[in-house]
């Protein structure tokens, strides 16, 4: 591994790190990840290393290495970690995919809304709007659409802002 491993840390850090992992996997929970992936996003979003063997994570997690496989395998179906193998070696690494990791989120949020928004608008022209569902609907359908146009300009915006707060 490149970067600092669990064993590196002291009890202090990495019961830190433990703590921060169970916060940020509860709220990616309560947005419908599923628990196992939500901790290991956690884990190698907020630890130092830059590649885990599915051992390292399991370790890390204080986790089976059975509960790692399938949590691996759908954060690289859905392009949090990208799947690795150094030559010579039988263990497969699961890195990070930090390059524009939130815009890639947030661009596969964007096309969920328009799924949202569709569906809406299928049922506006289904029910009518001129009716008080209707009326809601419509609604509904603007806000997804305003929120759309707000997601997608923050995310075309975001590498400027992104050097400007780093340049302070």
């Amino acid at each position: 591994m490149d970067g600092v491993t669990v064993a590196e840390n002291t009890d202090a850090e990495r019961a830190a790190l433990l703590r921060f992992v169970e916060r940020f996997a509860l709220v990616l929970r309560e947005s419908g990840m599923q628990p196992m992936p939500a901790r290991v996003f956690a884990y190698a979003l907020a630890d130092d290393a830059d590649r885990y063997t599915a051992a390292e994570l399991a370790d890390g997690l204080q986790v089976s290495p059975a509960a790692i496989s399938g949590a691996v395998r759908q954060l690289v179906q859905i392009g949090f970690l990208v799947r690795e193998r150094e030559p010579g070696t039988r263990s497969d690494l699961y890195v990070l995919d930090d390059g524009q990791l939130w815009t890639r989120f947030v661009t596969a949020e964007l096309q969920a809304l328009r799924r949202f928004e569709d569906v809406v608008a299928a049922g506006i022209e289904q029910l009518g709007a001129d009716r008080p569902g209707g009326r809601r609907l419509v609604e509904t359908q603007e806000f997804f659409a305003f929120l759309g146009e707000v997601l997608a300009d923050a995310v075309t915006r975001w590498p400027e802002e992104r050097e400007r707060r780093r340049l302070g």
